[in-house]
């Protein structure tokens, strides 16, 4: 911060000039306070509601402005007009731990949120996912549960590590994002040099009409590197918003960032027959039978100018899908698709999408009105279909889709010929890590699970999920927790 090279008047935020920064309206030097100092009450007031909900999930973040560069050409795939060959669209990023309160260290073990903005000239494109390339659980019914189990007890008000154990062990679809978790990739060693996935299953379609299921793979172009769990700890200690100022520190010194953008593309006849359901945001598509597709760049080159206005106040939903892209019938994306919108008009208010962050760049007709903090509101016509010329839907914009039938009911879905929920995990831990990396999941699950809040009963459980993923990770870790 630099000072003026002129002195200002103070204003109140109706940009009336204040008489003083230091002291109150009084009746008398010595006299009580006046109601009628309305600068006074304008400050007070003002500074009472200073903070808006912290987000429930996600709540700790950073981001970074910048742009998407088209170096590919998925034109035969689909028709969004961003990712035409050579186009360039200005966009937002997002980067976030899952559990931990604004406060909270960066360097924990936990997932992290990777949520992009592209500002493209067919409306706002939100993709909000995660550094890891699938979830938890599968169906949105058990998302809030989920996260209670990584937040706080009622009773005492803190972490503990016997929840999230329980909640896991009665979930085995857990399996592959926890194998994940607990490995080294766990830990982030700063937001630049970790990958950043769609996670879920999207539908894209050309301008033909042809349809393909695509999976988003964003590839740190700095490398993957992460730290250890005594690492971590330590800079907890020394710094915890590490990870925060190392991506500010970067961009500040001309160290742009970058991830090199891919998808998996799936025919869209494909899906009912492959091996795993492809929906199920537990599970990955293998890269063997559909290979990553180069798409294009991100660069993040320039920090917020006010983290308020232009991070705590930024949103993204899954909901934001602009023509040539739409939602797939994975149940995960399914709920997203409302609960995003939904908890960022209770957060920031029914009108958060005028806010200047995520306002769109694309002309805005809507017959949205009024409510708190709104400041265009359309003119006459207010409604429609009308017969004064207000803008009117056109078919041709008509979303992506599939043809569904059956009777209604709860049930999970349709089983594939590979589908269980430990397979992934186990081929993880035998054909992805090496004696190193297995080595570091053994210590970091041992590490977790010995923490004080987990309880003896629980320790058998903990040891009977791994064996189920692995039977030598299930014994490694039966010798180190249970002493067996």
């Amino acid at each position: 911060m630099t000072a003026s090279p002129q002195t200002r008047v103070t204003t109140d935020d109706a940009g009336i000039p204040a008489a003083s920064d230091e002291h109150s309206l009084t009746a008398g030097a010595d006299g009580p306070i006046l109601l009628s100092d309305h600068y006074l009450i304008q400050k007070m007031a003002q500074f009472n509601r200073e903070r808006v909900p912290e987000r429930v999930v996600h709540a700790k973040g950073a981001g970074a402005f910048g742009t998407f560069r088209v170096t590919g050409d998925v034109s035969h795939l689909t028709k969004a007009h961003f990712l035409q060959p050579g186009r360039e669209t200005p966009m937002l990023a997002r980067f976030s731990t899952v559990a931990g309160e604004q406060g909270f260290p960066d360097t924990v073990r936990d997932p992290r949120g990777f949520s992009l903005k592209f500002y493209t000239q067919e409306g706002n494109y939100d993709l909000v996912g995660n550094n890891t390339p699938v979830f938890f659980v599968r169906d949105p019914s058990k998302f809030q549960d989920f996260i209670r189990s990584q937040k706080r007890r009622a009773d005492t008000g803190l972490r503990d590590n016997n929840m999230q154990w329980d909640f896991w062990t009665l979930s085995p679809e857990s399996s592959h994002q926890v194998t994940i978790l607990m490995s080294d990739r766990g830990i982030p060693r700063t937001l630049r040099h970790m990958n950043g996935y769609g996670s879920h299953t999207f539908l894209w379609e050309n301008a033909a009409g042809e349809k393909h299921w695509v999976k988003y793979h964003f590839k740190t172009d700095q490398g993957v590197e992460t730290f250890s769990d005594d690492e971590a700890a330590a800079m907890a200690g020394e710094d915890g918003d590490f990870h925060r100022r190392d991506l500010a520190d970067a961009i500040k010194a001309g160290d742009f960032p970058t991830w090199t953008a891919y998808v998996q593309a799936m025919p869209f006849e494909d899906a009912v027959g492959y091996k795993v359901n492809p929906f199920d945001v537990t599970k990955t598509v293998s890269q063997k039978d559909y290979p990553l597709i180069e798409v294009g760049t991100m660069t993040l080159d320039r920090n917020p100018e006010n983290y308020f206005a232009q991070i705590e106040q930024s949103s993204f939903e899954p909901s934001n899908l602009v023509p040539g892209i739409g939602p797939s019938p994975d149940r995960m994306l399914i709920g997203r698709l409302f609960s995003y919108p939904d908890a960022h008009r209770y957060r920031i208010g029914a009108n958060y999408l005028q806010l200047p962050v995520n306002a769109p760049v694309s002309p805005v007709n809507s017959y949205n009105k009024d409510g708190a903090m709104r400041y265009s509101n359309p003119s006459d016509p207010v409604y429609a279909p009308n017969s004064f010329g207000g803008p009117q839907a056109d078919p041709a914009y008509a979303e992506p889709g599939w043809h569904v039938s059956g009777e209604i009911m709860r049930a999970a879905a349709t089983l594939h010929a590979e589908d269980d929920d430990t397979t992934q995990a186990g081929t993880l831990v035998r054909e992805v890590m090496d004696d190193t990396d297995r080595e570091h999941l053994v210590a970091n699950i041992v590490g977790h699970a010995s923490d004080a809040a987990v309880t003896a009963a629980m320790k058998p459980r903990i040891v009977e999920y791994w064996r189920a993923i692995d039977p030598g990770i299930g014994a490694a870790v039966e010798k180190e927790l249970l002493g067996a």
